[in-house]
């Protein structure tokens, strides 16, 4: 028997396999029925379906309503979807777990019009703190700001006015990128940092005319000062410490559950919070499965990567599998390593934030345990050099596509790269949400032709044969899916108007990119990212199809059900 004709018996044996259960009704009563509604599979051979089982958290069936109906049982709970969409649990590909949940126990600053609302928030917050008390905030950008503040430096504000309104509190303030942060003059004074403070490599101080730092710390540098908080926070009980980290896992789970996200990417956290992760994972209080780089130095993880590998514990709850390291910054503070110095900033390409020789010993800490590397790459330059890296650790062996390695955003990459990361298996772990949200300075920063040429190219990367999968990065942005999926097929903005629209994605490739293109990203294609029989049951009833609905519509769209392992873990009725 020929190879080509047991391939051939495999497939048909494979699809009448399938096929039976879709169709056969089961001895035992399936846990859940969806019937009556649109159930887009993401699963070629099976499309969309009427309704769908599952039952000891995984899928059953799926098929017609007729025949799903047939299997409901005395304890079966079953949800008529009246003609609403179903799809699989989304896949967060890439963003900062804890983060989410921080960003919710600090001030909001995403939302600010200008940096007198900031100053207005901080010093209503520095009224009701204590003396000593750090006040710290996220989210916001100077240039999304409806004006410049007073005495900008490369439009980035001086912390006077912050300063004089908070005396008595240190202030930190991260960018919404997360790339840099600012500091007023108590936390400056605190970490003793002041006109004479050497820059470190891969970072940078802001400073004034006169040669003061105006509060603005860039990568590494923004360690300088915030290492004086984390050290004020070290002095908390180890019990203080641990509540305030499950405080902040528990935000995250309620809102990514409330938004569809069934599974998250984490995209770097330490040996302690991977600690916590595990002891909620065992007990069953994860509610999210993570997936988990982990972020260290390169000596802690030579100690530790053996132990620490997990896949699929507390019942396919906690997988940890992956190291991380960022070898540039981003785009939005000039942070973005460039092969050519940026248009608006001739003087700077941005920064080398970890050197190529450390994000090399890293990769191969992890080739030799078993892990995959991901690389945060966003400048054309930081993208070449981790290709680079890439190519170097495998040596002849070019085995990209087994090891599914990612670099993190990919979203500035020179043409002549572009074709490197179809042909290495390299994964292209982007987010949709970033290039509408950064396209206000994507130009002023990289001119047009590296812009039209380079920047967030979802269509170029998938003709070379890429994998592009689909995230937000939160809290950078929102976690909310349904934003991103948005900004992926339409690549407009807060103007209306799109950002070299041919890169766009088709809506059935967006939402690829955000299930089964993250699981694969994952190793984990076996188990999630479509409606299969025998994967597990992770779907999201949605309010709206989001395929066929016209494009303005795409961004009402509400979650209704989410459903973790065949269980309903958010009603939007309830």
């Amino acid at each position: 028997m020929t190879t080509h004709l047991m391939l051939m018996l495999r497939s048909v044996a494979a699809l009448f396999a399938t096929f039976i259960c879709l169709i056969a009704p089961r001895a035992q009563a399936p846990d859940l029925v969806l019937h009556s509604g649109k159930i887009v599979t993401v699963d070629d051979r099976l499309g969309t379906v009427q309704a769908l089982a599952a039952r000891g958290g995984r899928i059953l069936a799926v098929g017609t309503s007729n025949e799903i109906r047939k299997m409901i049982g005395e304890g079966t709970k079953v949800i008529n979807l009246r003609g609403r969409t179903a799809i699989p649990g989304f896949i967060e590909g890439h963003g900062h777990f804890t983060g989410v949940g921080n960003a919710t126990m600090i001030l909001d600053l995403s939302k600010v019009d200008n940096w007198d609302q900031i100053v207005d928030l901080v010093a209503a917050a520095a009224k009701q703190a204590a003396p000593g008390e750090w006040i710290l905030g996220r989210g916001w950008h100077q240039e999304k700001w409806s004006k410049q503040p007073a005495g900008n430096v490369k439009g980035f504000p001086p912390h006077d006015s912050i300063s004089a309104a908070t005396p008595n509190n240190p202030v930190a303030l991260t960018h919404a990128s997360g790339h840099a942060s600012f500091f007023n003059q108590k936390a400056m004074q605190m970490a003793g940092v002041d006109s004479k403070t050497k820059t470190p490599p891969g970072g940078e101080i802001l400073k004034d005319a006169k040669g003061e730092p105006i509060g603005v710390f860039s990568e590494t540098a923004a360690g300088l000062v915030s290492r004086a908080r984390r050290s004020g926070g070290l002095r908390r009980s180890p019990d203080a410490r641990r509540q305030k980290l499950r405080r902040q896992i528990d935000l995250a789970i309620e809102d990514c559950l409330r938004k569809g996200v069934t599974s998250f990417q984490d995209a770097g956290s330490g040996f302690a919070t991977i600690d916590m992760f595990r002891e909620m994972a065992e007990r069953g209080e994860l509610g999210v499965r993570l997936w988990v780089m982990i972020r260290a130095g390169n000596r802690d993880l030579e100690r530790n990567l053996a132990s620490y590998r997990m896949v699929n514990a507390g019942d396919h709850f906690l997988t940890v599998r992956a190291v991380k390291r960022s070898i540039d910054g981003a785009l939005g503070s000039r942070g973005a390593w460039l092969l050519e110095p940026y248009t608006d900033e001739p003087g700077s390409s941005g920064l080398e934030t970890a050197t190529v020789a450390s994000v090399t010993r890293m990769a191969e800490l992890g080739a030799r345990h078993g892990f995959q590397v991901c690389v945060h790459a966003i400048g054309d330059r930081a993208n070449r050099e981790v290709l680079d890296i890439f190519e170097k650790v495998w040596g002849q062996k070019r085995d990209g596509a087994k090891l599914r390695w990612r670099i993190e955003h990919a979203q500035h990459i020179h043409r002549d790269d572009i074709p490197r990361f179809g042909k290495l298996g390299v994964i292209a772990s982007m987010q949709g949400v970033h290039c509408t949200s950064d396209a206000p300075y994507v130009l002023p920063r990289l001119g047009e032709q590296r812009a039209r040429e380079g920047a967030y190219v979802w269509q170029s990367l998938l003709r070379s044969g890429a994998v592009v999968t689909n995230g937000t990065d939160a809290p950078v942005e929102d976690v909310d899916p349904i934003e991103s999926y948005y900004a992926t097929v339409t690549r407009k903005g807060k103007s209306g108007k799109a950002f070299y629209p041919e890169q766009a994605m088709s809506r059935m490739a967006a939402l690829r990119s955000y299930t089964i293109a993250c699981a694969y990203a994952a190793f984990e294609e076996d188990i999630k990212g479509t409606l299969t029989p025998g994967k597990l049951a992770d779907v999201v009833v949605l309010s709206k199809d989001i395929l066929t609905v016209p494009e303005e519509e795409i961004r009402d769209t509400q979650v209704l059900y989410t459903i973790v392992g065949g269980k309903v873990v958010y009603d939007a009725s309830k």
